[in-house]
């Protein structure tokens, strides 16, 4: 986490130089001059290579989010004596702190002075031909930075820390005022304006009186209810945000959630017994989570730590093939279903033309070698081949059919050649099949007959075969 207040962390080195820190979140070591880990899924979030390799996490970070390597660049792009990270803290603090405030932009550089700053920026930009911009193209031998001169007597010099005003802005909670211990917009900030101008007199009735006095109880209410929160703030450490931001990240998901839940008893408990009652509901929470594990290790015949462990590892692995499976398998079917779309077109636009110049038909198709033949009875494979389809074509539009079938109760002839996005004969020729076998039932009709199956062209040996029903299905003919 980068820290800009010219100060040296924790973690930091005695000669290390002053400007822009960066610290690990976890063992807070320094690592400005080194290699750090930068999470690129959480905002300013640092670890360095040593928590890095351990798999350290903490809040929100997970161990399996994206992360860059970031070094610091000590190669010159603009003048030998200053280096890539100088020129970018030197703009970052001219945005931050205003142009020409050299002073507060040389210690966010930390290695530079104010003349020398304010003398860089004028040659480099300022007198550069393609003004605004500094000239692109310089080329340098050395591949590090040349310091200046006097950078070993400035870095052995302790340097000044600025004293900060007691202003709202200068706090990390912003708005509160440190020196004056209040805040800039205070509870109830609109109180003093009902009394700002009341003026006791002489001339003043009994009626006039009690009213006053009336609004100056409620005023001192409110200043009453304003000290009493602003005592919770000091006496709870509140104005400790980055403190308290550390210690929460620490914590777990459900960790965090449970503490917000509880922060209600705060207002009706002292710092101590609050303490104490949320420790205690934080123990309980894991005691909890352990039981409900070992119940589950229990039922699945686990008696040895081991074995738990070994569970719980493998656990993690089905839940992540289970998904990836999932996933694979809604493209696949998307896939089949492009594919059973394109050979139908195919297949439409070759019968056409063999019709219009007189040829016959296309003869059975042998699919005894086709992906997914395995998973299809005899007479499925006969409509297959009669057809001119591929099991896995196949197998889509029955998992089309069916499900359509089992969420609706019933299923229409039109409806299913809709479903299925092949060949209407095709789709036909299906879905007969189907209400022959007794997987589909078409809609009853309003006397509670059923309609009579009709097929388009002869039909095949193999669904007569099938009709096993004393009464013959009527046929007839489009």
């Amino acid at each position: 986490m980068p820290q800009k207040d010219g100060k040296r962390g924790q973690g930091a080195a005695p000669g290390d130089e002053v400007g822009q820190k960066f610290h690990c979140d976890n063992c807070q070591a320094n690592v400005t001059d080194g290699v750090r880990i930068s999470c690129s899924e959480c905002a300013e979030f640092d670890l360095c290579p040593t928590c890095f390799s351990r798999g350290i996490e903490l809040g929100s970070h997970k161990n399996d989010h994206s992360y860059r390597v970031v070094t610091r660049h000590r190669f010159p792009i603009f003048t030998e004596d200053w280096s890539a990270d100088e020129e970018l803290l030197l703009i970052d603090g001219l945005r931050q702190f205003g142009m020409g405030n050299w002073k507060d932009a040389a210690e966010n550089v930390g290695t530079k002075t104010k003349e020398e700053c304010e003398q860089h920026y004028l040659d480099v930009f300022v007198g550069s031909d393609s003004w605004p911009l500094p000239a692109m193209d310089r080329e340098f031998e050395n591949k590090l930075a040349r310091p200046t001169s006097d950078k070993r007597s400035r870095s052995a010099t302790p340097g000044k820390v600025k004293v900060l005003s007691s202003q709202p802005s200068n706090h990390e909670i912003v708005g509160y005022m440190p020196g004056r211990l209040e805040f800039e917009v205070e509870y109830e900030n609109e109180a003093d304006q009902v009394v700002k101008d009341m003026v006791i007199t002489e001339d003043d009735t009994a009626e006039e009186l009690d009213l006053k006095q009336i609004v100056l109880r409620i005023y001192n209410g409110k200043l009453d209810r304003r000290l009493y929160r602003k005592s919770f703030i000091f006496d709870r450490d509140l104005l400790e945000y980055r403190k308290n931001l550390a210690a929460e990240k620490r914590r777990s998901k459900d960790e965090r959630d449970l503490l917000n839940k509880v922060k209600v008893f705060a207002r009706m408990q002292t710092r101590e017994d609050f303490d104490q009652f949320s420790q205690g509901m934080l123990n309980e929470h894991v005691l909890r989570q352990r039981i409900r594990q070992l119940q589950e290790w229990r039922r699945n015949g686990i008696t040895t730590l081991e074995d738990g462990a070994q569970y719980e590892v493998e656990r993690s692995q089905r839940l992540s093939r289970r998904a990836t499976t999932q996933r694979d398998s809604v493209h696949l079917l998307e896939r089949l279903q492009k594919i059973a779309a394109s050979r139908t077109i195919r297949d439409s636009a070759s019968g056409a033309a063999a019709q219009k110049h007189g040829r016959k038909p296309a003869s059975i198709v042998d699919i005894e070698a086709a992906d997914g033949i395995e998973l299809l009875s005899g007479p499925e494979k006969d409509l297959c081949s009669r057809l001119r389809i591929f099991p896995r074509p196949y197998l889509a539009a029955k998992e089309v059919l069916l499900a359509e079938y089992a969420r609706v109760g019933s299923l229409k002839r039109r409806h299913a050649c809709e479903l299925v996005k092949i060949d209407s004969s095709k789709a036909r020729w299906i879905y007969d099949f189907f209400v022959e076998t007794g997987w589909i039932k078409p809609p009853v009709r309003e006397d509670g007959d059923v309609p009579a199956v009709s097929i388009d062209g002869p039909m095949p040996v193999y669904l007569a075969a099938l009709d096993t029903r004393e009464q013959p299905v009527v046929k007839s003919e489009f």
